[in-house]
């Protein structure tokens, strides 16, 4: 069944044994019936018109690219591979580049999120996760020499010291915080009028969890948290995050705003939050489905 939250829901078999032999990860490339997904700037290639779905090609696409760029292995469907493959050497017109204009176009993932079908978003969220880390990693942080990628990229390895590095995710704390009958949210400068989320920040070194929570509400909007449960989590591919919500219990109602953090924090009545929800309401705007913000909103208000 696919998932409600956008960015999961990869079906792909991520081949964590296999992927190990440099040898079946190479004779995967020659496979006719292998898929590889461009990335161009960390754009996917994305079918234009009505069938909004991932433009998938065939290995003919190496040609298009250096030898030295490396198809990045994303997983299997059954026992078809799929790869991401960093096209970004094209300097302009990449789709012209690529024999695909008109039919096909690379796409901000964000813009078109809401039109790719929930399978697919959580393939191409992984794959623009990995090419960014790819793009960000040719260099070693432990003595400058050069790294390659390994294991079907699920890896690199430097050249030199022969260090290994592995794709970072950083994990964030969020959360619709209460007092029981109203709800917590803030906003950033530059959204929209009236448009408020859930309280994020991401987790420090030596925080749990629920210890991260209570230091971003109060940091943020002075208000003390007490218990908080867990709810969800969601891959947020901008560039690589993991976004784990929960519903929080305010011990203190008094806001006091830190400007250089957020622009305004207020507490909204459940009737005030159920209307948002449901756009009719002129006082507050939350965030579109595709955020996870909108579904710790949305239990609470159901609670």
């Amino acid at each position: 069944m696919p998932s409600a939250i956008a960015f999961s829901g990869n079906p792909l078999d991520r081949a964590a044994i296999r992927r190990r032999n440099a040898d079946w990860v190479r004779a995967q490339w020659e496979r006719p019936e292998t898929r590889f997904l461009p990335f161009w700037r960390n754009d996917p290639l994305v079918r234009r018109g009505d069938d909004r779905r991932l433009a998938w090609t065939t290995n003919a696409l190496l040609e298009a690219v250096a030898d030295e760029t490396q198809p990045i292995l994303l997983g299997l469907d059954g026992e078809v591979a799929h790869f991401a493959l960093d096209v970004s050497e094209i300097d302009a017109e990449p789709e012209d580049a690529l024999g695909v204009a008109g039919a096909a176009s690379f796409e901000d993932l964000r813009a078109v999120a809401p039109h790719l079908v929930p399978d697919e978003l959580g393939v191409a969220a992984q794959g623009r996760s990995l090419m960014q880390w790819h793009a960000s990693n040719f260099w070693c942080p432990a003595c400058g020499g050069g790294t390659r990628p390994r294991q079907g990229g699920a890896t690199r390895v430097c050249g030199d010291c022969m260090a290994e590095h592995h794709p970072r995710t950083n994990p964030v704390a969020i959360a619709a915080v209460t007092d029981g009958e109203r709800c917590l949210l803030g906003r950033s400068k530059g959204w929209p009028p009236a448009m408020y989320s859930a309280l994020a920040g991401f987790v420090e070194p030596g925080e749990t969890l629920e210890e991260a929570l209570r230091r971003e509400v109060m940091e943020e909007a002075g208000v003390e948290v007490g218990a908080v449960r867990y709810v969800k989590s969601q891959p947020w591919p901008f560039p690589s995050s993991l976004m784990m919500g929960c519903i929080a219990q305010a011990h203190t109602t008094k806001i006091e705003v830190d400007p250089i953090e957020i622009e305004d924090a207020a507490w909204f009545d459940r009737a005030t939050v159920k209307a948002a929800l449901e756009g009719n309401s002129r006082d507050l705007i939350v965030p579109p489905t595709m955020a996870i913000a909108h579904h710790l909103i949305r239990e609470w208000a159901a609670s």
